[in-house]
């Protein structure tokens, strides 16, 4: 990795914190599609950093947090979260060897989709969601956490819908982000797929995600948190266009 390269990557992943403390999710999001864009790392190597990264910004959230957790629909997302990370983590091995273009136009579908998710916010409930909703949530969150690190989307839409305090949903989330760090670091150490000696370089960003997460709730915006959901939609919905379009079009060609 480059100097420069650890530069971009150390800016984004700042950024990227910056903005996960502030919105709830967008960690993982917002690094892998910069990286994407960039090209900036490979990414499996890329995902498996932001995992790292994920808890890093989990741990120092949780330090004063964890009283506030639910653990029961903690526990009810978790029971699906895991066995779909897996799959998706061996899905993202499989595809990054044989159909770049397919991975790509996936993450690019699912940043714009959490783009549309952020704009529109979730209309609350009147009563909490059953069990079963909380488990086919998390499937979908440990899916896109396996296959990318970021399982935040699927998960913030539908806790922030429950009639639940916000610290409460606040940090059941984040402590659902933890765990899936830990068991996605655990199966890429596992499966021997660790990132190459370069990549390692961007452990480097593990203060600046300490210190953008602590400057986050030290010194927010000056600006309403409805502005910043719009400034962060606009954001990731022209990187998922950005990535997923080009990705499409060669597909298409490719078919023909």
């Amino acid at each position: 990795m480059s100097p420069v390269t650890l530069l971009g990557f150390l800016v984004l992943t700042g950024a990227a914190a910056y903005a996960q403390t502030l919105t709830g999710f967008a960690f993982g999001l917002i690094t892998m599609g910069g990286i994407a864009l960039t090209g900036l790392l490979s990414l499996p190597d890329a995902a498996a950093l932001v995992s790292v990264l994920t808890l890093v910004n989990a741990v120092q959230m949780l330090t004063k947090g964890w009283r506030d957790v639910a653990w029961r629909e903690f526990g009810l997302v978790m029971a699906t979260n895991i066995p779909m990370l897996v799959v998706g983590y061996v899905l993202l091995e499989w595809l990054a060897e044989t159909r770049t273009d397919i991975l790509r136009l996936i993450l690019g579908i699912i940043i714009i989709l959490s783009s549309l998710q952020l704009a529109l916010r979730p209309q609350p409930l009147g009563r909490k969601s059953g069990s079963g909703s909380f488990a086919a949530f998390g499937m979908i969150s440990g899916l896109m956490g396996g296959l990318f690190s970021t399982a935040g989307p699927p998960l913030v839409y539908h806790f922030y819908r429950q009639p639940m305090p916000l610290a409460s949903v606040r940090e059941t989330l984040v402590t659902v982000f933890a765990l899936n760090a830990v068991v996605r670091i655990s199966l890429v150490t596992l499966s021997g797929n660790l990132p190459t000696g370069s990549a390692w370089w961007g452990l480097l960003a593990i203060p600046m995600v300490m210190v953008s997460t602590h400057a986050a709730r030290r010194w927010p915006p000056p600006i309403s948190a409805a502005m910043l959901r719009r400034i962060v939609f606009v954001l990731l919905f022209l990187s998922g266009v950005s990535l997923g379009a080009p990705a499409l079009v060669h597909l298409l060609r490719g078919a023909n």
